[in-house]
């Protein structure tokens, strides 16, 4: 099947999350994000660009998305007649960079090509199970009392597993009250490349903790020093901003860097990488999960889908709609069953349906590109 890509708007959103959420990078309150959609025939699909307001997790902005998905990606493809959205990364690979953005522009021709052809996006990708195993993340509280709360408050509402995130001065000591108070809870945390290796007596002080994972401890683009952390640990490392594509996955592997790796469709520039990062390490014995990045539920849906993918062994970080927003974009809603698992979509594409009232609501800016201008009306 081959459609040929006429139209694609996009809206720069902004929604205020229900509570402050802060990692190592900052405190955010209301989240930004680029929202697309591409049009073929009477056909549209949605996708999200995960590009925040400040250059934190990527060097990436929703303000450089949208310059680069205007100015660059979209003009790309307007007037192409494509057969898949696996051809989007041959149709782009002249652009350097700018993964996020690239990967909301795939996840918008997944979600066209699903409704084509009348499948669902976990299908497309070869997904193997109709619901999947999630946990929540946590991000840094005022002290440790503040998190035993939090912990305790999600885990009245069905979570079995939780990551929390830390920093320098915020570490060793709430893991170990986190660990005291919930003896045999899964428990994972996330530094967001805070710190250098010579800190690594704080990861040998929680080695004995019977951590799931300790993720991204390190700078994003030091393999080597995550290679001599490793040898120090028994817990395994996971990787998460290290690794933009297979190769990078496939180095890791081999200089054992990590035993786990935290596959994000955008950070990775979309699912077409994305799962061959999967594929790659399930070939050779490593666990994936699939990591968040405070999605709204077009995004949401779309790691539900990926998350469904035989290799995704650990619970993700797909929290059901409720965490974040107290209004979202898209519907089903997404709800967390009695086991900690959320259902994957089974309708066409992403299985959900945008409201597009709700976009132009929370929107900031909208441009639409038609194939005839290849720029913005």
């Amino acid at each position: 099947m081959t459609l040929r890509i006429e139209a694609a708007d996009l809206w720069h959103i902004s929604i205020r999350l229900k509570g402050s959420f802060e990692t190592s990078f900052g405190v955010e309150l209301d989240r930004e994000a680029i929202v697309i959609r591409v049009r073929a025939d009477t056909l549209a699909g949605w996708g999200e660009c995960v590009a925040g307001a400040y250059p934190g997790y990527s060097y990436e902005t929703a303000r450089t998305a949208w310059h680069v998905l205007g100015d660059f990606l979209l003009p790309a493809v307007l007037g192409v007649s494509i057969s898949g959205a696996a051809e989007l990364p041959s149709l782009v690979q002249r652009i350097r960079g700018h993964p996020l953005a690239k990967a909301g522009l795939e996840m918008a021709l997944w979600d066209l090509f699903g409704h084509a052809q009348g499948k669902s996006l976990s299908l497309l990708l070869g997904g193997v199970r109709d619901r999947v195993p999630v946990g929540v993340s946590v991000g840094i509280q005022p002290d440790a009392p503040a998190l035993l709360g939090a912990v305790h408050a999600y885990l009245g509402h069905g979570y079995r597993r939780v990551k929390i995130k830390i920093r320098p001065g915020a570490d060793l000591d709430r893991v170990q009250a986190l660990r005291e108070a919930f003896p045999i809870l899964p428990l994972q945390v996330d530094a967001n490349s805070a710190y250098e290796l010579k800190d690594a007596g704080i990861f040998e002080a929680m080695d004995d903790l019977n951590l799931l994972l300790i993720e991204q401890p390190l700078a994003e683009d030091d393999i080597l020093d995550h290679v001599r952390l490793q040898a120090l640990l028994k817990t395994r490392l996971c990787l998460d901003e290290t690794i933009l594509t297979g190769r990078h996955a496939l180095q890791a592997i081999e200089a054992k860097a990590c035993g786990v790796i935290n596959i994000k469709a955008a950070r990775v520039g979309g699912f077409t990488e994305a799962v061959h990062i999967h594929d790659l390490c399930r070939a050779r014995g490593v666990p994936v999960w699939c990591g968040g990045m405070l999605e709204t539920g077009i995004g949401r849906a779309a790691n539900l889908a990926l998350a469904s993918l035989p290799g995704f062994v650990l619970p993700g970080d797909i929290s059901a709609s409720e965490r974040y927003y107290a209004e979202d974009l898209a519907y089903p809603l997404f709800t967390l069953n009695s086991d900690s698992t959320i259902d994957v979509p089974s309708a066409p594409g992403l299985g959900i349906e945008v409201d597009p009232r709700a976009v132009e609501r929370f929107s900031l800016r909208h441009a639409e590109l038609r194939a005839s201008a290849k720029g913005p009306i």
